[in-house]
């Protein structure tokens, strides 16, 4: 599937014009045909304004169906003492800033920190086992 034609595709469903998408969204109409003409790649958060300007769930972006799909199989992680991720106001605002100094870092940084963040998750595994 490429990406432009989907987005293209369900604006026109909506009966929305590159100009709608541009006033709803704050994205210029020039990038938005750029997009839907697959000249350009759309970052993650330039399909989130997309999706948000169209008034849809973001998973319509890749997936045609009605309901999301299923999910499957997916690994569990121990952040919490049940084994579920720990959501709050605070932590979605770190994760936020990490997330776009990442897009802004170079690939070696990028390639650091990962390896720093590895390391750090091991040594936490290793001293929780131990306790």
């Amino acid at each position: 599937m490429i990406i432009g034609e989907r987005l293209k595709e369900l604006r026109e469903q909506k009966n929305l014009s590159q100009g709608d998408i541009e006033k709803r969204s704050g994205l210029l109409r020039c990038y938005i045909s750029r997009v839907e003409n697959g000249h350009t790649v759309p970052a993650v958060e330039t399909l989130e304004k997309m999706a948000r300007a169209m008034e849809i769930p973001m998973y319509q972006l890749f997936y045609d169906g009605e309901v999301p799909p299923k999910l499957r199989n997916l690994p569990k992680h121990a952040a919490g003492e049940d084994g579920s991720w720990e959501h709050s106001e605070s932590h979605g605002r770190i994760i936020d800033q990490f997330r776009k100094f990442l897009g802004r870092a170079n690939e070696k940084d990028r390639k650091l920190l990962f390896f720093m963040a590895q390391k750090m998750a091991s040594q936490r595994r290793s001293a929780a086992k131990a306790d």
